[in-house]
């Protein structure tokens, strides 16, 4: 059969429009947008990844700082990277990421320039960790929580003061370890509160002799020598109660334990109810500056 020569070339338009279309559709598909954080130089990525940190985009900082260090592995930039993601986790409220990356910048790298400010980060990110959500809105100060991470808050701000005493984070470092010591204290305080009301005496005076042992000059001990009272009378200890009585008088003279019924277990009936006592915290905690 003899096609026309009209409809040959007709076929040949279509054929070269069809191979057109195809050339033309995979170029399309093919072309992918380059990726910032894979085509940007070190200095390029490094700034990227600082100025999401300064306007608040932490995820993007994070995320940035991330890249950086996989594509950079060394250099001045790739180590403070470092610093800045752990500082960008902290802002995220992701404490074990933030907790991780420090840890593993100050083993690496105890020597940098400022090694100081990861001491004093490692301590930030355990003084503000998040309780979980029945304690947030329950509204438990920190006294009434699990003490490991303000124990480890504390040291972790201690170590920053031996190894860097000049540091300029020392100085907010101590009036940090300053806060933790008095809650470390009423933790303790009020565990001995509770052995008392349960009639355990013995455990009581127990908590409040290491009270008086470990965190003196705090605001408790006048109260860890009024438990060391109670139970001691308790007990019939009436010598160990008067010697503890005399300086309770020497030295807490207004003490309510010395005029009146004291602790008055009815006025802390409050504390149960949700929302009560939140907002018991009233330390500033400034945004870390490295």
């Amino acid at each position: 059969m003899r096609v026309s020569r009209p409809l040959r070339a007709v076929s040949r338009v279509l054929l070269v429009l069809l191979v057109l279309g195809l050339a033309s559709g995979c170029s399309f598909f093919g072309k992918k947008k380059a990726d910032p954080l894979e085509t940007l130089s070190v200095e390029q990525l490094y700034e990227r990844g600082k100025n999401f940190n300064e306007t608040g985009r932490y995820d993007d900082a994070a995320k940035t700082f991330d890249r950086l260090v996989s594509r950079f592995p060394f250099g001045p930039y790739t180590e403070q990277a470092q610093l800045d993601q752990a500082y960008a986790q902290y802002k995220m409220n992701k404490p074990e990421d933030a907790y991780s990356t420090v840890n593993r910048f100050i083993k690496t790298y105890p020597a940098h320039k400022h090694v100081d400010y990861a001491y004093y980060l490692r301590g930030l990110i355990n003084f503000g960790r998040e309780e979980g959500l029945l304690e947030r809105y329950v509204g438990l100060d920190m006294t009434q929580r699990d003490q490991a991470y303000v124990r480890q808050s504390f040291d972790d701000f201690a170590a920053l003061i031996k190894r860097h005493p000049d540091s300029r984070y020392a100085s907010d470092a101590r009036q940090r370890m300053i806060y933790l010591r008095e809650g470390m204290a009423q933790a303790d305080l009020n565990v001995a509160l509770f052995y008392l009301r349960q009639g355990a005496y013995v455990a009581s005076s127990n908590r409040a002799k290491h009270i008086l042992e470990t965190y003196d000059q705090t605001r408790q001990t006048g109260d860890a020598l009024a438990v060391l009272v109670k139970s001691y009378r308790a007990l019939g200890q009436e010598k160990l109660a008067d010697d503890s009585e005399r300086v309770l008088k020497l030295n807490y003279p207004q003490h309510p334990a010395l005029a009146s019924e004291w602790p008055d277990w009815r006025s802390n009936w409050w504390k149960l109810l949700p929302l009560s006592n939140r907002g018991t915290n009233s330390f500033t905690v400034p945004d870390p500056k490295n």
